[in-house]
C-alpha cells in the first residue's frame, strides 16, 4: 500500500500521483494541507525518508523567512514543530511504502516502489 502526502495545486506532486496511477496502484491520498501532520507524524516521515528536518522545509514559503528558519540553532524538534504548525513549510510530495519513503523531486524518484 502506497500513500501520497499530496499537494494538488503543485505539479510535481500531481505528476508524481499520475505515475502512480498509470503503474496501477491507488494510492491512499493524504491532503496534509486540509488536515495538518502532528509533530509525531512528521517525525515518523522524517525516519521513513533518512533526512533531517530542515531537509524537508520549503525555503522560499514565507513562513521560512517570517519565522527565522534558518537560524542554525533552531533545533530539530523546533523545526518540525513549525511544520506541523504550518504545514506549506512540508516539501511535497512524500511517497510511503511501509517503513520507507521518498520525496517526489524528482516525481520519477517513486518508480522504486512502484
Amino acid at each position: 500500500m502506497l500513500t501520497i502526502y499530496h499537494n494538488p495545486r503543485c505539479s510535481k506532486s500531481r505528476n508524481t500521483l499520475q505515475l502512480i496511477e498509470a503503474a496501477g496502484i491507488t494510492p491512499e491520498v493524504v491532503l496534509y494541507l486540509e488536515n495538518p501532520l502532528n509533530a509525531e507524524e512528521i517525525g515518523s516521515l522524517l525516519t521513513k525518508l533518512g533526512i533531517f528536518a530542515r531537509d524537508l522545509l520549503r525555503k522560499g514559503e514565507s513562513d521560512y523567512k517570517g519565522n527565522n528558519l534558518k537560524n542554525p540553532e533552531l533545533s530539530e524538534q523546533q523545526l518540525i514543530d513549525f511544520m506541523a504548525q504550518y504545514p506549506k513549510l512540508i516539501e511535497r510530495p512524500i511517497v510511503v511504502k511501509g517503513d520507507q519513503a521518498v520525496l517526489g523531486r524528482p516525481p520519477e524518484n517513486v518508480n522504486r516502489f512502484l
